[in-house]
């Protein structure tokens, strides 16, 4: 059965899903996908997965696809993040029976898609894309859809949408904003870049960004003409928004870990949702966020969603009647809500600086800064200093490491054939050779192996007697020095 393409592709076997949840790293793995699937959530995406890892790396696979089957998980994108044609070909092979299409992550802004090449970072390298695209269309039995951010100039996000299309792109999501547009410098999404790619492309088209609440949806809908609309912040602080509710938190919460209970996920993503899910009110019980923040077990989890719930009731309890949010709140903190990112001048006021040039310094701006002043370091990093007083940060002073043949990862000093040691160990093995410079003795082994076989062959041979009997019990090395 061929496959199907474009507007057919979304009617039919995303059954024109509107309302859908973006791929998050960490955060759209199966138990919320499964939660936000019954409130409203037509289609998912799985949390970004390098292609490169996904290829090379069967517990990678197991732990973040494969063990994750399941038949109300559909329909379901699964998203890749990759600079290799054919290595993203060969991962989207793997993922495609478990999926209804594979997508190309485009959109990417952080340092750590800028390090590793890939997301936004190749968004100005328009025939490696089309390389990808092409190939992938040509070999995949599922489509391939691709989510973009957008140029500042509205033509050229055009121009490059129409390259992806005729490349063969099935599904385009544009999120609204530059890949400098990030952390307190998000600013708001441009829904005119959007409606110009929906208006030039004959391809489905979904919407990502300024997504708080339902109507948010039905208005961008209405404004930019697209298929459908991602949410992603949004989602993770009201998984019951595409339903047009806003529920008490802690229903979401007990929800969530009731799915967790039956699907179960690491424990930093459970302890992430809640703190998203909570965000208000943990601004309230601070000892609670501490708690939260420090607990080991998924039963302690629990116990402290349980403690936030009774302290909100008994609040609620107290209520005088007529009080209003506190906060500038829409809702009072234990309802699920939307949360506004601070800007630039906002987390200045916050942090007591000055300037808007400190302001802009959150987490994100901080990853560029990396010189070792110590003033302008992340707290983790403030941490890795206060252990180590002589470490730095300046990556002109990191080691440079020589790069395996293979795959591109850091190669052993000592290895007989200039690999990785994973890579290594699949060559070794196939050609049944040693490298000593990470430990692998194949040959060494196999040799040792057949010189014990030959042992004992030699002892299991029974002895022949003079009168041609067979003598079972007798030693059977027959020296022919001597017996003539």
């Amino acid at each position: 059965m061929p496959k199907l393409r474009g507007e057919a592709f979304w009617r039919e076997t995303l059954r024109s899903a509107h309302y859908v949840v973006a791929p998050m790293v960490d955060q759209s793995e199966l138990a919320w996908r499964l939660l936000s699937r019954r409130h409203g959530a037509q289609l998912c995406y799985t949390p970004m997965l390098h292609a490169q890892v996904f290829l090379r790396d069967a517990n990678y696979r197991r732990e973040n696809l494969y063990d994750e089957a399941c038949p109300e998980d559909r329909p379901l994108i699964v998203q890749f993040c990759a600079n290799d044609p054919e290595v993203f070909v060969q991962a989207a092979l793997l993922a495609q029976d478990y999926c209804d299409a594979i997508d190309l992550n485009l959109g990417c802004p952080q340092m750590i898609a800028k390090r590793g090449h890939y997301g936004a970072f190749l968004q100005e390298e328009w025939d490696l894309l089309q390389r990808m695209i092409l190939l992938a269309n040509e070999k995949l039995s599922v489509p391939i859809t691709c989510k973009i951010r957008v140029f500042p100039e509205i033509d050229r996000t055009v121009k490059y949408a129409q390259m992806l299309e005729k490349a063969g792109c099935q599904l385009l999501t544009v999120h609204g904003r530059t890949k400098e547009q990030k952390g307190p410098l998000a600013g708001v999404a441009s829904w005119e870049h959007i409606q110009a790619v929906r208006k030039a492309v004959s391809i489905p088209v979904f919407a990502n960004g300024n997504i708080q609440c339902l109507s948010d949806v039905e208005e961008c809908i209405r404004k930019t003409g697209v298929h459908g609309v991602m949410s992603a912040e949004g989602n993770l602080h009201n998984p019951a928004l595409f339903e047009g509710r806003n529920p008490l938190v802690w229903e979401m919460a007990e929800e969530y870990l009731e799915i967790v209970q039956k699907y179960p996920c690491p424990l930093s993503y459970v302890r992430a949702h809640l703190f998203k899910l909570w965000h208000h009110t943990l601004q309230v019980y601070q000892q609670l966020r501490d708690e939260l923040a420090k607990v080991k077990t998924l039963e302690g989890i629990v116990d402290v969603n349980r403690e936030l719930k009774l302290r909100c009731q008994e609040e609620i309890a107290n209520q005088k009647e007529g009080e209003k949010p506190k906060e500038g709140l829409p809702f009072f903190h234990w309802i699920c809500q939307p949360y506004i990112r601070p800007g630039a001048k906002e987390r200045c006021k916050e942090n007591g600086a000055s300037g808007t040039e400190k302001g802009v310094r959150g987490k994100r701006a901080l990853e560029e800064e990396e010189d070792g002043n110590s003033e302008l370091l992340s707290k983790n990093k403030q941490k890795k200093k206060l252990r180590n007083p002589n470490k730095s940060f300046d990556p002109s002073l990191k080691p440079k490491y020589a790069k395996c043949d293979q795959c591109g990862n850091p190669k052993g000093n000592k290895c007989v054939f200039n690999m990785c040691r994973g890579c290594c160990k699949k060559r070794a093995f196939k050609e049944t050779a040693d490298c000593p410079g990470h430990g692998l003795l194949f040959k060494t082994k196999y040799e040792k192996s057949l010189s014990w076989q030959s042992s004992q062959r030699v002892i299991q041979t029974p002895a022949i007697s003079q009168r041609g009997d067979v003598d079972v019990g007798e030693t059977a090395v027959l020296k022919e020095a001597g017996d003539s």
